[in-house]
């Protein structure tokens, strides 16, 4: 075992133990040598591609998509080989030429490997060290690793106990060690938790819904598998749709106009802000144009209405879906479910590992008006998922202090990623 000089760590990576996104194939031996630099987009997009599965937001494509933030992908190096990598977006602080560098879901490394410590303080110390001489006054990131998992019927059962407020007041159908250790050696650190009542954080949610498409043993479910799993009311809804004369078709570029409309008429219902047709149209170009399989437009229609309408992404084995859009009128012919449904099996088709339903909050509480979206989510039959979540590292406390009045001052947060 090479001595503490070396500054090299060897380990064994174990698959049971964190599932992707995953660096090394189960049982290979490497060295990891603690260097980080800038790589170009076409290297970052080389190493996405060799990986089972990375965030749409850790994608080169996504500073396209955020260009109002300046952006940076960053290569950790064993050696010559590249073996992580991040995507970097910087905030700027008004007045000053100085940026919070945020991570969204954060940076792609082997975050399983079992000498954590050593490993989270030599990958994590030359990236900090790189932020702060471009101008970071702080840093976010957002660990994709899993901390705690619930059932679906642990989850409807929660929300029928007038004594279960939270979701975290269940115990988990499964807790993972590595996302625990994780958790110990980021605060050993020095890095601070970001928390938001919950479970929506400034930035990407800690809580999410996702199905799994792979059971645990590793074998592929079927779409008959995945139905037998859904509660009745979402078999019967797809049902109904199918009855009604829903039908889903693909999308184009060409529809995302008809799609906003749609989106627009949801947030004024649902009372909250949407965003522009143009950042579709961004997202659009910029991800169809790195992988022409990424991003998908789905779009439901009862007899020439559009009553449904969602865009999804598709990075490696992992699916989720972004956004989504649903008629007032007619929504009785279940158009939701059967856009869903689509866009499930679509996952299937592709050989995906988890069709990914994105956030959720952590309440359970029959009388919050959020838990009709865990209820509706839970009716697939998946899984709540909670991640370590986002945690800060101020590199200048001066002025990390001084944006965080700024932000509480004006009521802000720093604008979500997704």
């Amino acid at each position: 075992m090479p001595d503490e000089g070396s500054r090299c760590v060897l380990r064994l990576y174990n698959p049971q133990e964190h599932r992707p996104p995953g660096l090394i194939r189960p049982g290979s031996l490497v060295a990891v040598v603690p260097t980080v630099r800038q790589i170009s987009d076409d290297e970052h997009r080389a190493f996405v591609r060799e990986q089972p599965w990375v965030s749409f937001l850790q994608t080169p494509a996504w500073a396209k998509v955020k260009s109002e933030w300046r952006a940076e992908s960053l290569g950790w190096y064993d050696g010559g080989r590249l073996v992580g990598a991040a995507l970097v977006l910087y905030r700027k602080l008004p007045k000053l030429s100085r940026y919070l560098a945020y991570l969204p879901e954060g940076p792609v490394l082997d975050w399983g490997q079992p000498d954590l410590r050593d490993a989270l303080e030599d990958w994590l110390t030359p990236m900090t060290e790189h932020l702060r001489s471009q101008g970071a006054f702080g840093v976010r990131i957002g660990p994709p690793v899993v901390t705690r998992r619930w059932s679906a019927e642990q989850v409807k059962a929660g929300i029928a106990d007038d004594g279960v407020r939270r979701l975290t007041e269940i115990a988990p159908l499964a807790r993972s060690s590595t996302g625990a250790r994780v958790v110990q050696q980021l605060e050993a650190l020095g890095w601070r938790r970001q928390v938001a009542e919950g479970g929506f954080a400034a930035g990407q949610p800690q809580y999410t819904f996702v199905i799994p498409l792979v059971d645990d043993d590793g074998a592929r479910r079927s779409e008959d598998d995945v139905v037998a799993g859904m509660n009745q009311l979402w078999r019967r809804n797809i049902r109904k749709a199918e009855k009604a004369g829903v039908t889903v078709s693909p999308g184009t570029a060409e529809d995302l106009k008809a799609f906003h409309d749609l989106y627009v008429h949801t947030a004024r219902r649902d009372h909250f802000t949407p965003r522009p047709l143009a950042y579709f149209q961004t997202m659009y170009d910029a991800l169809g144009a790195e992988d022409p399989g990424r991003i998908g437009l789905w779009l439901a229609h009862h007899e020439g209405d559009l009553v449904a309408a969602t865009i999804g992404v598709r990075v490696g084995r992992h699916a989720w879906y972004s956004y989504g859009a649903s008629s007032t009128d007619k929504r009785d012919v279940r158009g939701s479910n059967a856009v869903q449904w689509a866009m499930i099996r679509d996952a299937i088709a592709h050989g995906a590992d988890v069709y990914d339903l994105r956030g959720i909050t952590d309440t359970l509480d029959a009388d919050d008006p959020h838990v009709g979206l865990i209820q509706f989510k839970a009716g697939t039959g998946g899984q709540a998922v909670e991640t370590v979540g986002e945690w800060d590292l101020p590199l200048n406390r001066a002025l990390y202090r001084g944006f965080e009045l700024y932000l509480r001052r004006r009521s802000l947060v720093p604008r979500r990623a997704r």
